[in-house]
């Protein structure tokens, strides 16, 4: 009799482990399971939000309106487009006079590259004459050229106003058509550009052509 007791408290201290043991095995098995699924999840959301286009990155291409009415008469005033510069400026009526007065100094005097729209191409390469919209990057190596808007100065007695590329000398009149011997080889671009109202300025849309 004493015998069972001890065979049966045997089999009992035996088998309680083995209960114990399969709970913290499975217990182990899901808890593992479910932070594997977590750290997978985790991985994947930056990689799928990766493949989607930033709300940045969306406006980078996105038209640009801009208010030019405050933009007095020989003054100018720099939007951004695509991530570039773009210098609008108001030619007093002496300067959009003067672009006819140089043009044996140019490289294209008449815009025969295609560095502005169709409805651009004329000597002040604008749909308003006294409005100029340029691309405010030298073609030569993209540097940043500086306003030299006033006549003579620092640039010179035979200086008419435009813009100066301090990198490598680059010059360029006030419609940003190049002059001769410049490093750089075309004219500055002017982008696609519309006007919505008389002072308000659409840049990154083509004017609509005339009916």
């Amino acid at each position: 009799m004493a015998n069972s007791k001890t065979e049966k408290s045997s089999a009992l201290s035996f088998s309680e482990p083995s209960v114990v043991d399969q709970e913290k095995r499975n217990f182990l098995i899901t808890a593992t399971a479910c932070t594997g699924a977590i750290g997978a999840a985790s991985v994947a959301v930056p990689f799928v939000g990766s493949m989607l286009p930033s709300e940045r990155a969306k406006a980078a291409g996105a038209p640009v309106e801009v208010d030019i009415s405050k933009v007095k008469p020989g003054e100018m005033i720099t939007a951004e487009w695509r991530g570039q510069p773009v210098w609008i400026l108001h030619r007093t009526d002496e300067q959009t006079a003067d672009l006819t007065k140089h043009n044996d100094e140019l490289s294209d005097p008449m815009c025969e590259m295609a560095q502005q729209p169709a409805y651009c191409k004329n000597t002040g390469r604008a749909i308003k004459q006294n409005i100029g919209v340029v691309v405010g990057i030298c073609t030569h190596l993209g540097c940043s050229p500086t306003a030299k808007l006033e006549k003579g100065g620092d640039m010179g007695e035979n200086w008419g106003g435009g813009f100066f590329c301090p990198c490598h000398g680059s010059k360029f009149d006030m419609a940003g058509r190049v002059f001769k011997g410049s490093p750089a080889p075309t004219n500055l671009v002017v982008p696609p550009h519309q006007y919505l109202t008389e002072t308000t300025l659409l840049i990154g849309v083509d004017q609509k052509a005339e009916a």
